[in-house]
């Protein structure tokens, strides 16, 4: 793309990867428009299908996200109808005239999986991620609303993968302020990326509610799923879990639009609105570091930032990113 801010090089590896783009909850009968790695998207359903195209119409290029829904996507401009597929199939102003090919969007390809859209602007790569609890029974689960960062999707990943931050960043949701102390661990490479289990005494309990296991190791086992979708489990010291997806869309280089899925079998008798209060509160606590960390690209040569041994997925994701031939900087 010409107008893209991405390093060429780049956007071309980065655009065959899975992205979630809406909620599959939320196409329903209006367009949606979406936005991934600088280029701008239009999401509708048609005949039970999820159709994923560019959000333009071939005819006078009006955005399609501006029209309307129900069997299919009618533009706004001419009324010109686009069905499952992306295929033109009316054209109000000579309704028995053969329609051409290029009136035909290009759609892209989708998977619908977590309750979300996937779709990738390139020749896929690799599967969807793997989040075995979304499917568990019993399992209550939860679609979070769309959450948008104003940094790098690196930066947003990063953050997630951090375990030296809970004291300091979540203590009004959930950390121990006097809980600092980092126990060693490792991360193990994996087909999709890398996976890290990490034992500590942090408890994952609301702030505000008592410890049911003081003193217990709660195991939090991270997969990394390259390039921007890590997932969590939180293993209970009685056995329950509790499960995180972490889509982070790359809208643009400097922007990010969050999608997040909570599977779990402990507190299952909160309300699906405590649930999405509690994880925006947890979102918005990392929003504010994340937006203002400098550079505002990740850096993957490791001579720029200090690391330190808590640092171990970190410095495991910067150089799985490298080893996809990605840039130092992702972008210019």
């Amino acid at each position: 793309m010409s107008d893209t801010l991405f390093d060429p090089a780049d956007r071309a590896i980065l655009a065959g990867h899975w992205y979630a783009v809406a909620r599959s909850a939320d196409v329903v009968d209006a367009p949606l428009s979406a936005r991934l790695l600088d280029q701008d998207l239009v999401v509708y359903r048609a005949g039970g299908e999820v159709v994923v195209a560019d959000d333009l119409c071939p005819h006078r290029g009006v955005p399609l996200s501006m029209g309307t829904g129900g069997e299919a996507l009618q533009c706004a401009y001419h009324g010109l109808r686009f069905g499952a597929g992306g295929r033109c199939v009316a054209v109000p102003a000579h309704p028995g005239a053969r329609i051409p090919e290029r009136l035909h969007l290009r759609p892209y390809p989708v998977r619908e999986r977590y309750g979300l859209v996937w779709t990738c602007v390139g020749d896929p790569v690799g599967a969807l991620p793997g989040f075995a609890e979304f499917d568990e029974p019993g399992f209550q689960t939860v679609v979070l609303p769309p959450f948008d960062v104003r940094a790098f999707a690196g930066r947003q990943v990063e953050g997630f993968l951090d375990v030296g931050h809970f004291a300091f960043v979540h203590i009004a949701s959930f950390a121990d302020p006097e809980n600092t102390e980092v126990p060693p661990y490792r991360t193990e490479p994996a087909p999709f990326g890398f996976t890290v289990d990490y034992w500590s005494t942090v408890a994952n309990v609301g702030a505000g509610t008592v410890n049911p296991f003081p003193g217990a190791r709660w195991l939090r086992a991270y997969a990394m799923h390259l390039p921007f979708t890590p997932t969590l489990v939180i293993h209970f010291p009685d056995g329950g879990r509790l499960g995180i997806l972490n889509a982070a869309t790359p809208v643009g280089p400097r922007e990010t639009r969050l999608f997040g899925v909570v599977a779990k079998d402990v507190f299952t008798d909160q309300t699906e609105a405590e649930v999405v209060e509690f994880n925006l509160r947890v979102f918005e606590e990392d929003r504010v570091i994340v937006e203002r960390q400098r550079p505002e690209n990740l850096p993957t040569d490791p001579r720029i930032e200090v690391n330190i041994p808590a640092d171990r997925s970190s410095v495991a994701y910067r150089r799985a990113l490298r080893d996809l031939g990605l840039g130092a900087f992702f972008t210019v």
